[in-house]
């Protein structure tokens, strides 16, 4: 049996295309409402349709990236070299980190969808810089044209990478592998999902039944309010998953290459977690990964129910790149001093450590401008949704002064902190 060519499989993957928008109607693209508005970005011209998405991190600590094919234009309305240009721009500004894609296949046309040419020159432009740090491509909604896709390219793509591969056909099944509520879902692809649903055999699935929440232990840590910690723990100000990591990391972690950047395995943080929960005692030094307890950091601060920021600083936070230059390490001194107490005390605990961090970023590469990329969305979110590409650059400008200008904003000495033994 003769092998199918390449030129054929193409032609095969045309035919697959047009099934599936006769299958699922003309529609057309949709610009996102989390779309960058500021003309001012230097690719305001891609970005604006809110195609790419980045939206904090996901269970494990990576960075979450969201490409969505039903915000595509159709070709003649996006210059696709501009899109692969503002693809690497966005990304170089993660890769250094373990970091997630989700891919939503839904609205991908004949009409907005860019050249095999491009396709094949997108994947070659993306180095091996962009490829070693990826440690999930998750494809919502896959269909056939998407197969025949990774047969034509399967020559170019590493088995190494191809295992990175997740194909998902609900919405649903993306709880099996992160954290649903970190994305931002086109409502295009949210009402193709219910009629992918509605249509299987015998209607739609079940609904999951979710028993009521238990009320938390008195020794929980994850998930809980700082004051209910404080209350349980004889008025603490610092948590003991806070001092803990922060003073192992002292000790072993400050001329770590990339502390912050990478990840851990997945059921080694969930079972630090349950220790800390049952108030059992935890030794990072037995697990002989630096990275563990930074991942443990990190998780805790992005579970609790309200940012160390609080969501009322938000919209402050955001605006501050609207002020003047000069002007805004006071601004920031002023939005933390209106923290309560509580946040006030492990905010300043927590910035006066990475302060530390960043005095050894020759060794570590790890500035204030990199550690704000790191926690700026774990500090920082607004009420309702997550946090939009368009807010990560403010996000980020405060955690970096915060960071950066550390002993002017909370003053020239670390906190010291009531600690559990």
């Amino acid at each position: 049996m003769s092998l199918i060519s390449a030129k054929d499989l193409e032609h095969l993957a045309e035919i697959e295309l047009q099934k599936d928008e006769e299958e699922q109607g003309e529609g057309a693209a949709t610009t996102f409402n989390d779309a960058v508005t500021d003309p001012s970005h230097p690719y305001y011209d891609v970005a604006r349709h809110g195609i790419l998405q980045v939206t904090g991190d996901d269970n494990y600590g990576r960075k979450l990236i969201v490409f969505s094919s039903c915000c595509m234009p159709p070709s003649h309305q996006l210059n696709h070299q501009r899109l692969l240009e503002y693809l690497k721009y966005t990304l170089d500004q993660y890769v250094e980190s373990d970091y997630t894609v989700v891919y939503f296949h839904y609205g991908l046309r004949s009409s907005n969808k860019p050249s095999m040419r491009w396709l094949g020159d997108a994947y070659k432009e993306f180095d091996r810089k962009y490829k070693k740090n990826l440690k999930a491509l998750y494809v919502v909604h896959p269909t056939n044209f998407i197969k025949i896709m990774w047969n034509i390219f399967k020559p170019l793509i590493s088995h190494k990478f191809g295992k990175k591969l997740t194909y998902v056909n609900y919405l649903a099944e993306l709880r099996d592998h992160l954290d649903h509520d970190q994305l931002i879902i086109p409502p295009d692809v949210k009402r193709h999902d219910e009629k992918l649903r509605a249509s299987q055999k015998g209607g739609p699935p079940p609904s999951v039944k979710v028993p009521p929440p238990r009320p938390p232990l008195p020794t929980q840590q994850f998930g809980v309010s700082l004051q209910y910690i404080r209350d349980k723990n004889n008025g603490v100000n610092i948590p003991p998953v806070v001092s803990q990591t922060v003073s192992y990391l002292k000790e072993k972690g400050l001329n770590t290459e990339g502390i912050f950047r990478r990840s851990a395995r997945v059921q080694l943080i969930k079972d630090i977690k349950k220790l800390y929960n049952l108030g059992k005692p935890v030794n990072f030094e037995q697990y002989g990964d630096v990275h563990v307890p930074a991942v443990i950091l990190k998780t805790f601060l992005r579970e609790l129910p309200e940012p160390l920021l609080t969501f009322t600083l938000y919209d402050q936070i955001l605006d501050i790149t609207r002020v003047e230059s000069s002007l805004r390490v006071s601004k920031c001194k002023h939005i933390v001093e209106s923290l309560a107490e509580p946040n006030y005390i492990v905010l300043k605990y927590l910035v006066c450590f990475l302060n530390m961090v960043s005095q050894k970023s020759l060794d570590n590469k790890m500035s204030s401008s990199n550690l704000a990329c790191v926690f700026g969305v774990n500090l920082a979110r607004p009420s309702r949704g997550t946090v939009s590409l368009s807010a990560l650059t403010p996000i980020n400008i405060f955690t970096e002064h915060l960071v950066e200008h550390y002993h002017t904003i909370f003053g020239s000495r670390c906190p010291a902190s009531q600690v559990l033994p």
